[in-house]
Order: structure tokens, then sequence, then C-alpha cells
């Protein structure tokens, strides 16, 4: 096992009727920001269940932040947080909504210049950030439990990440009754959107970490056999209390700590939004295989034990085992109605190398665990996906 340091202080408060203890989570003495999104919180019941538990409050709201948060509208938010001095943003959303309040929280006190840069810039780090909280409306992303954030810029057609222990929530609400109002293909998104967070953790080489690959497993299977119970009836509460936890534990750092990390499904997923607006799980699903293909070699090991432990493949040649693992996953993916080719979004192989421009043009020449992945192979990874 690497070494590693872990921290993280946030605050889960799980289940049903929850969001009722905002009144002693919330600080008070300060002005807050209600962040949102697009306005299903006005529908499912959590607008009034939240304005209901922080009476007296001094509030203002700023909705409109889209599923995958922009840069354009993030920054109205940040004049307003500065103008009208707000010592605290609460979330209320999915993980796109916590997200964008993670980059007004840091950009509000960003002195440096264009708060786009500590996103362009992995030297820049954040160090302070107006605090926040989060009442999470759809389990996926896990930003509820960690420091990171995903922004996209249309002016540039890019999207983005940061990771700053500063804008950890102080709190995050979770009750999984949100679940029940949830339509079929944001489930679908979710599910798939937190199985891809623990393979870029657990599919890359074994250092002997045996508490950390079980973990990894253990919430592969949980949503492997919840996922659909949920996708089938919202209502199930269980199903659904398992599903949420599942996402939060999937992306919290605790799997990822003393292992190697992938992520480049990740970060060729985000172009395919950049690009074309396509959902961010979705991307997930169309790259994933592709890398498990190319990279079969040096994933080798990991792909044998992912296919025994968490699909009980265990018969035929190692190729073979490696190729029903595969089919497997694209199985799964699929039974959500979420495609894993690009064709099924009229992205053809004129694609390929503007994605690949755009890593030479920032001048990565690999990406993944091993930092081997490289440019050509990111073509090959596209090509066998279309």
């Amino acid at each position: 096992m690497q070494n590693f340091e872990f921290f993280n202080p946030v605050n889960i408060v799980f289940g049903q009727g929850q969001i009722k203890k905002l009144s002693h989570l919330v600080p008070t003495g300060t002005k807050i920001m209600l962040a949102y999104g697009g306005g299903s919180i006005f529908k499912n019941g959590v607008y009034d269940q939240v304005k209901a538990a922080l009476p007296g409050l001094d509030l203002i709201e700023f909705g409109g932040i889209e599923p995958n948060p922009r840069y354009e509208t993030l920054m109205k938010a940040v004049e307003i947080v500065k103008n009208e001095k707000i010592g605290f943003i609460l979330a209320v959303g999915g993980g796109s909504v916590l997200d964008g309040v993670k980059f007004i929280a840091a950009a509000a006190l960003w002195e440096e210049g264009d708060p786009w840069n500590f996103l362009t810039n992995r030297k820049l780090v954040v160090t302070k950030a107006i605090p926040l909280g989060s009442v999470m409306t759809l389990p996926a992303t896990g930003s509820e439990m960690n420091g990171n954030s995903v922004v996209t810029r249309l002016s540039t057609q890019e999207k983005l990440a940061f990771n700053a222990n500063a804008v950890l929530p102080l709190f995050s609400i979770l009750d999984p009754t949100v679940v029940y109002s949830l339509p079929e293909k944001q489930v679908a998104n979710g599910v798939v959107d937190a199985f891809v967070h623990v393979m870029e953790q657990y599919l890359t080489y074994p250092v002997d970490s045996p508490i950390q690959d079980r973990f990894a497993e253990s919430i592969l299977v949980t949503l492997i056999e919840e996922g659909p119970k949920v996708l089938a009836n919202r209502s199930d509460y269980d199903a659904a209390a398992n599903f949420m936890w599942a996402a939060t534990m999937a992306l919290n750092g605790l799997i990822g700590v003393g292992v190697p990390q992938d992520w480049a499904t990740h970060t060729i997923g985000h172009e395919l939004t950049a690009f074309h607006d396509i959902d961010h799980a979705r991307t997930l699903a169309i790259v994933l295989p592709g890398i498990m293909q190319v990279k079969k070699e040096s994933k080798r090991e990991k792909l044998l034990q992912y296919g025994e432990r968490v699909w009980g493949v265990r018969e035929g040649t190692v190729n073979e085992r490696i190729q029903h693992t595969i089919q497997k996953t694209v199985t799964f993916f699929e039974s959500f109605g979420i495609p894993t080719k690009l064709s099924a979004y009229n992205i053809g192989a004129d694609f390929i190398p503007v994605v690949c421009q755009r890593f030479t043009d920032r001048g990565i020449k690999g990406i993944g665990e091993k930092g081997d992945l490289t440019i050509e192979q990111i073509a090959e990874v596209l090509t066998l996906q279309l």
C-alpha cells in the first residue's frame, strides 16, 4: 500500500426527515445564499422544507445553476456574494449545483486574477473559500463529501476540475426520499456515475491494498444490486438509501487512499461534454469500455480480480475472462438505457482528432494511473467506441 493522508471532516446527516435539522447546522448571524438549479426542488417539496427549516434568516436566492455548471453563470453568483457580503452558501440540488457552489465559494475570495485560472493551472491552490453546506437531491457525484468541483466554460468549450479542502462542505444532508421524484434518466445516470467513480480508483494495478479493494468491490456490487431496484421502484426507501450512500462512498476519498488512481475516463469524458453537452455519466459509459480494452494488459490483474469478485467471471482463458468482464460492464450500463457508443450521439470519427488536439494543446502526453495512456491511445479508445 502507498503512503497517504486522509482528511474528511464533512458532517453527513443521513435519513428521512433530516432537512429539518438545517436550523442547527447553518451558521447564524450571517447572510446566506441559497443556491439551486433549474427548479426541481420546487416540484419535489425540498425547497419548501429548506425554507421552513430556516425561518428568520437573511437569505438571498440564486437559481439556474446548470447540470454542467457554467463558469459564465457562476461568475454572476460570485458578484452577488461579494456585493452582498454573503457569509455562507447553501447548495440545494444535485452534484452539479454543489460543484457550482464550490466554485462560487472559492472564486469569491480568489485574489489572483480570473478564478478560471485555478482550474487551468494545477499549481494554483485554493486555500480559502466562503463556508458552504448542502442538501442533496440526486445521488451520483459524491460531491457532498469531497472537495472536488467540475466547471464548464462555454466560451472556450472546456470542462475542467479543481480540488481543495477549503471547499469541503461543513455538512451535507442526504434524505433518500428525494429519489422518489427523480426521473428514470437521472437515476440511471447516477448509478453509472457512481460506478465509474469507483472504477477510476480500483481498476489500476495491485499494491497490496485489500481493505480498499474490498470496500470498492462492495460499492460496485451494491450499485449492481440496488440500482435496478431504484429504477424499477423509486419509492423503495431501502433501495434508495443504499443507492444514495453508495454514491457518497464512491467518491469521499476513502477507497482511493494508498492506491493508484486512473481518472482517464473522466478526463476524456469531460471533452465529450464540453464539445457535445452529453450528460457526464453517459460520457463515462462510452469511454470506460474503450479504456478497459486498450489498457487490458497493464490492468490485467485488476481486470481479472474485478471480473471474479464483482461479476463472478471465473471460467475460460485470461483473454476470454477479460472480454467477458468488459461485456458484463457494457451490458450493465446499457441495461439502464445508457448507450456505450459515440454513434448513439451522432458523433463520428472526425471528432477524434479534435479531442486529441485538445490534449496536445495542453501539453498532455499521457494520462491514467501510470501516465502512459498516450494521445494515440486516446484516439484508439474513441475509435473503439464509434
